[in-house]
């Protein structure tokens, strides 16, 4: 029965060949709404009601945003293919409950100059999103601070950015925060930052919540892109929905799940059947599964030559806990009753059990993102350690054996805390460009590692 759809001896690099030229510090080191974002004026349409109000309880110090999202319908998903009406619930909107603004004590530092040509090594290409990105998307999409960029391949010439708890103007109520937002890119020349070409929108100048709640759980701060992937022209984010933000680089989830897009980024919905229940209280929606915990976090990998597979690794909530791995056969990614997880008990895979499977590498393993590149002709997978380094790991297979640690950006480069390290799918080679986050600006940035 199909998933039913709701809407709503390796060559191995070494660590002293990875020379790090940061050369500069993005600026803006502020969270938005408190920092240089906050005297940004949004466009006469905002104040006329034509820019609606998103719900946002101030900047992200030290926890992310709290909010509800629940309200008027937004405009209805439509027709899936292939899925009758029935099956179908409407998104729901959010409504505008904005809270206090949280002081922020980080002074706005003067723009930075422009990043310097980059060495072999790690340099800083630019800011992705933000006031000083190129990208405009203060203008463009009413996006003054975000995080995440999770990037994937659409399977028809384009990227796919998928970000995470998104703020607008600060002068509008609730400061049009938002779960999450989508940007399209077109670009091949990396050289200054990934260039955003359009976003789904609201109304013109507003980037639109893509993934909004389909109210499995009675408690929910955050609706929070993972991974993506494109099969066949279809796109597949797998998301997070967050029960309670805890101490620094600590949350629990409710459930992860797979949502799907039959138009490129423009509607959503939610597979059911792609639910993994954290715990046995996390909804009363869906059965728990043990093992399904390990499952909370996903980095989508697409194989090496030869390999039908698609494989997806998991983590638990948090920055602490250690990688796992599933695999399953494209035409059933959003069925968890196909899939196939590692164990290095039996030393195979073990199919439709989650508890069978042993950990692929050791925590602490935060927000990660894995490729298969071309030329080291070897998998490689980076995320955050547990001192808020970037690293990255090598293997010859997606179960490993995986390399030692391998530096690429450490944290004291980017005072404010850096995090979520997103590999570009069309950088596979010797040079490797991807997202970073930036906690202290709320901001996305640009990376470049060159392999030696």
């Amino acid at each position: 029965m199909p998933p039913r759809l709701l809407i709503a001896s390796v060559s191995v690099v070494s660590a002293t060949a990875l020379t790090i030229a940061i050369g500069v510090l993005p600026s803006a080191l502020a969270a938005p709404c408190t920092g240089a974002a906050a005297g940004i004026q949004p466009p006469a349409a905002s104040n006329t009601g034509e820019t609606p109000a998103l719900p946002g309880g101030g900047p992200p110090r030290g926890q992310r945003p709290t909010g509800t999202n629940d309200g008027a319908p937004l405009p209805s998903l439509g027709q899936v293919p292939g899925v009758s009406p029935s099956a179908q619930i409407e998104q729901q909107a959010a409504v505008a409950t904005p809270g206090q603004p949280v002081p922020d004590a980080n002074p706005v530092r003067p723009p930075a100059p422009p990043a310097p040509p980059a060495p072999p090594g790690t340099s800083l290409v630019g800011w992705v999103t933000g006031p000083e990105s190129p990208n405009n998307t203060v203008n463009r999409f009413a996006i003054t601070g975000t995080d995440l960029g999770i990037m994937w391949d659409n399977g028809s010439g384009e990227v796919l950015m998928a970000f995470g708890d998104t703020y607008g103007y600060c002068g509008v109520r609730g400061q049009q925060w938002r779960y999450n937002v989508l940007f399209r890119s077109n670009d091949r020349t990396l050289s200054n930052t990934v260039t955003a070409s359009s976003s789904p929108l609201w109304t013109q100048g507003l980037s639109k919540q893509i993934i909004n709640s389909i109210k499995f759980s009675p408690t929910e701060k955050g609706i929070i892109p993972t991974a993506g992937i494109s099969v066949g022209g279809t796109q597949y984010v797998n998301f997070m929905s967050i029960k309670s933000w805890d101490s620094d680089g600590r949350w629990t989830t409710n459930y992860s799940a797979i949502a799907v897009s039959p138009d490129n980024g423009e509607r959503w919905g939610v597979y059911p059947d792609s639910v993994r229940p954290a715990s046995p209280s996390s909804t009363d929606r869906v059965r728990y599964v043990a093992g399904n915990e390990n499952f909370q976090q996903g980095a989508f990998l697409k194989p090496g030559p030869g390999d039908p597979y698609i494989y997806s690794f998991g983590t638990p909530s948090g920055r602490g806990g250690a990688a796992f791995l599933s695999r399953v056969l494209p035409a059933g990614v959003p069925d968890l009753r196909r899939y196939e997880y590692w164990s290095s008990n039996t030393n195979s895979w073990v199919p439709g059990n989650p508890g069978a499977a042993t950990p692929v590498i050791p925590g602490p393993v935060s927000e990660m993102s894995a490729q298969f590149n071309t030329y080291l002709n070897q998998y490689l997978v980076l995320y955050g350690n547990g001192a808020n380094d970037m690293v990255m790991r090598t293997a010859p297979a997606p179960q490993g054996p995986w390399s030692p640690e391998r530096l690429i950006v450490p944290s004291m480069q980017f005072p404010g805390g850096i995090y979520a390290p997103f590999l570009h799918p069309w950088s596979t080679g010797k040079e490797l460009y991807y997202n970073v986050s930036l906690w202290s600006a709320y901001n996305v940035m640009l990376m470049r590692t060159v392999l030696p």
